[in-house]
């Protein structure tokens, strides 16, 4: 089993998730990964997209507001690293919160650990 590893990037402390592992799939996965980032004082987790269950690319579902909640109220950022475009080509309403997300400080979505990268030096 690989264990997820804390690195620092423009001095933010960030708490890379292993692809293998449980899935991010509601409120109780956000919270084991928060507690984790929490134990080792990070500000910004990073979710590669095989561990992002797919209820969460579907909005209705409610489970990207659910996890997304947990993260802001323990002020946490998220990043999902990975390609999500099957997912967003599928969901104007997806494509639209990608958009709107990337705008802000509280979740991103980012193609691969270079454009998350470039995120944080901004």
């Amino acid at each position: 089993m690989t264990t997820n590893t804390l690195d620092t990037l423009h001095d933010v402390r960030v708490l890379r998730c292993a692809p293998e592992g449980p899935a991010l799939d509601g409120e109780g996965a956000a919270l084991d990964l928060i507690g984790d980032a929490m134990g080792q004082d990070a500000e910004l987790v990073v979710v590669p997209v095989e561990r992002v269950a797919d209820e969460f690319f579907r909005l209705r579902s409610g489970v990207a507001g659910a996890v997304v909640q947990k993260f802001a109220n323990y002020r946490l950022r998220l990043a999902v690293v990975g390609d999500i475009s099957r997912h967003v080509d599928a969901s104007d309403a997806l494509r639209d919160f990608v958009y709107e997300s990337n705008q802000g400080r509280q979740l991103w979505f980012v193609t691969g650990y270079e454009d998350l990268d470039e995120k944080l030096r901004r």
